[in-house]
């Protein structure tokens, strides 16, 4: 959601873009939606503090890499691999946290 509300309003694409998000978040099945709990907010927290501090991000990444260690966490809780072509976070995100799960892709050229 945090997309649509970043969406500029008077571009031409933006109708088009909150309707397939809309369309995405509605065919979302109940059983795999996972809410974090505050264990996993708290710690995400502390980490995505690390990740900014070792990344040197600025205020404009810091929200992107909030996300990503909440993914990170709540796939780690649940047993899952978080599956991202974000190598430089996550390969630091693994470091911090061995026992966690990422499975790297290259985007297609």
């Amino acid at each position: 959601m945090h997309t649509v509300g970043v969406l500029d309003p008077k571009h031409a694409g933006t109708k088009g873009a909150v309707s397939q998000i809309g369309v995405t978040i509605t065919d979302m099945k109940p059983h795999r939606i996972f809410a974090p709990d505050p264990d996993v907010l708290g710690r995400s927290a502390l980490l995505s503090g690390m990740l900014c501090r070792l990344q040197g991000y600025e205020k404009d990444a810091r929200l992107r890499a909030l996300h990503d260690c909440v993914l990170f966490l709540q796939a780690q809780k649940m047993g899952f691999t978080v599956l991202t072509a974000n190598v430089s976070d996550f390969d630091y995100l693994l470091q911090l946290i061995p026992s966690g799960r990422a499975l790297f892709y290259r985007a297609g050229q």
